[in-house]
């Protein structure tokens, strides 16, 4: 049995024809070009140069799903991720609408991980740890939050939580990368609430939420494959 018909997944057109080495290789590629990629957008926001964020910010999720759809990745993964570029893309315009357009965006892409996490058992220690992360968190940031966020934020940030305790269902990799997803936007919040920031904090973010991603991708598909 092929391992298209032992996961219940069709293999992408484009890949059919293909062996295993040659779907390796471009799993190389996409994998080499999207490291290419995040370094190129990290080091634009360290040095201040918004053209290079704008340039390279778009390329990073398609080329995470190239490599992801290489290792055989179930849709509603890829899907996770497309709908995390879609957000990546709404938030490199600076307004309110499009802020609200992109957290839109990325919770569709957290009920994805959520429904792909199914109801394998996690940790409930893990779990109150979260939920005091969550009342905490919100809690702290209501009085700095405008009026007309205070709600939208609050519910995302209860699914991004859900979704963040949920990952760690899969092990450590994809549990870290909920974390990181969680700390990462966690970050986009104090900066809305006007908080004191960490210099350069544009790069914190991405460097979390990239490797938050990564992480969930891989450990995702590592379990879907049955690798330990």
């Amino acid at each position: 049995m092929s391992t298209a018909e032992s996961t219940g997944r069709p293999t992408p057109s484009w890949a059919a024809g293909r062996t295993a080495p040659g779907r390796a290789r471009l799993g190389r590629i996409a994998l080499t070009a999207f490291a290419v990629a995040a370094a190129a957008d990290l080091v634009s926001l360290l040095a201040d140069w918004h053209p290079g964020h704008v340039i390279a910010k778009p390329l990073l999720m398609p080329l995470l799903v190239g490599y992801v759809i290489t290792r055989g990745a179930p849709r509603l993964l890829v899907a996770a991720l497309l709908f995390g570029w879609g957000g990546d893309l709404a938030l490199l315009f600076d307004a309110e609408a499009a802020f609200l357009v992109g957290m839109g965006s990325f919770a569709v892409g957290h009920v994805c991980y959520l429904v792909l996490f199914g109801k394998r058992p996690a940790n409930p220690l893990l779990g109150g740890a979260y939920t005091l992360a969550l009342l905490g968190t919100v809690a702290l940031l209501w009085a700095g939050l405008p009026a007309d966020l205070r709600i939208p934020v609050a519910g995302y940030s209860l699914l991004l939580t859900a979704m963040a305790f949920r990952s760690s269902a899969l092990g450590l990799r994809a549990g870290i990368g909920g974390a990181l997803f969680l700390l990462s936007d966690t970050l986009i919040a104090t900066g809305v609430a006007e908080w004191p920031q960490l210099p350069r904090p544009d790069f914190w973010i991405m460097a979390t939420y990239l490797a938050a991603q990564y992480l969930l991708a891989t450990g995702a598909t590592t379990r879907e494959a049955g690798v330990p």
